[in-house]
């Protein structure tokens, strides 16, 4: 039957197809939102662990413009760019520079991910760490995007409490002109990262953040936290300090956290938004019509295949994000920097193209089929 695959196990899914709501013009004015993109890898190239990432440059921005068309800003090289899982940091640097130029000719909103990882492999000292960070700082403003101080491993590492994280960082925050935002990696996106903030207690590490955010909230944008707790993020984002912005990275519960109530909302920073760019972006622009029930009857229809997307081990999402986007047409192939494509298993990729295509993110139903029974074949399913 046209357009249908056979799944793990011997059932049969015919895909219906579809292309969400279609694209906006221009952002959302009440939300500022940006997804965080992946990097299409040149198939042609050695993409194997621990080598070098080759990246197929025109399909990866092209990917990007696919973002701004449906209104959403573009979140650069963050860990859905496979930091620290395939993307090295001469690529990172040739990935921001492209982008922001991108970004510049099309009037495209951008930010861009500034790490640590240019320094090798092990320990480093806290001075090492700040001066790394210093020159991914210096490259993604040279570009003429806006800085994003995302979680170290090196100073996860280094730091002995918390007294080294607020000095790492407000050295950091003092030498900045603009504001910046700040980053808030939970250990489920990258268990290196555990007790980030110098203690393994939300609470408590929210204390840190606070601090830093009271001595140097007028150098901060605004703060992404991604720890999957919508309680622990509404309750932080009430004590912010005036101007300073919650982006939720929580991909189970964005709906609810950027609709908001009485007493505020959350913007966004999703990885899942490059998978949802043709919902998220129109119905964002229901929130500028007070349209809150609208919103969130587009929205909650993604959560499932949200969920899902990013079950754990949560660090290896990215391969889903990548598979639906070959599934999708925005690329021709299913392959990775670093060979993350082996991230997920084919039973867990055969459900994410079911919750996909019930959501209406599969804009060609028979370009989707066609590569899904080629994949399941390949894995031993016969079509």
């Amino acid at each position: 039957m046209p357009d249908e695959v056979v799944l793990p196990g011997g059932l049969r899914h015919r895909l219906r197809g579809g292309s969400g709501t279609g694209a906006v013009t221009g952002p959302a004015r009440g939300r500022i939102a940006y997804a965080a993109a992946h990097v299409v890898a040149d198939p042609s190239a050695e993409n194997v662990p621990d080598a070098p990432a080759e990246v197929d440059w025109d399909a990866t921005l092209a990917f990007r413009e696919h973002l701004w068309r449906h209104g959403l800003g573009v979140a650069e090289a963050m860990d859905t760019a496979q930091r620290g899982m395939g993307l090295d940091y001469p690529a990172v640097r040739s990935l921001v520079r492209r982008s922001a130029a991108l970004a510049r000719d099309v009037g495209g909103r951008i930010v861009a991910g500034v790490a640590t990882d240019q320094l090798p492999p092990g320990p480093a000292t806290l001075e090492a760490v700040t001066e790394a960070y210093r020159e991914q700082l210096a490259d993604v403003v040279d570009a003429g995007a806006v800085p994003v101080l995302m979680c170290s491993r090196h100073l996860a590492a280094a730091a002995r409490g918390p007294e080294d994280y607020l000095s790492v960082y407000s050295s950091l925050l003092s030498s900045v002109s603009d504001p910046v935002l700040l980053h808030w990696l939970g250990p489920m996106f990258d268990p290196a990262l555990t007790g980030y903030w110098g203690t393994s207690d939300v609470a408590s590490a929210a204390d840190v953040v606070l601090t830093l955010l009271k001595d140097h909230g007028p150098r901060v944008d605004g703060i992404k936290v991604s720890l999957l707790d919508a309680e622990f993020e509404v309750d932080l984002r009430r004590r912010l300090p005036a101007g300073v912005r919650m982006y939720t990275g929580d991909d189970f519960n964005y709906p609810t956290l950027i609709a908001g109530d009485a007493e505020g909302h959350s913007d966004a920073l999703l990885g899942v938004f490059a998978a949802l760019a043709p919902v998220a972006g129109p119905a964002l622009h229901l929130l500028d019509d007070g349209d809150a029930e609208g919103f969130l009857a587009r929205m909650e229809p993604t959560v499932p295949l949200a969920r899902h997307l990013f079950a754990a081990p949560t660090r290896f999402y990215k391969t889903g994000i990548v598979f639906l986007a070959w599934l999708s047409g925005h690329q021709d192939h299913f392959t990775m920097v670093g060979g993350l494509q082996s991230g997920r298993s084919p039973a867990h990729l055969a459900r994410l193209l079911v919750l996909a295509d019930e959501a209406g993110l599969l804009p060609d139903p028979s370009l989707a089929a066609a590569r899904a029974r080629a994949f399941f074949t390949v894995c031993g399913v016969d079509q």
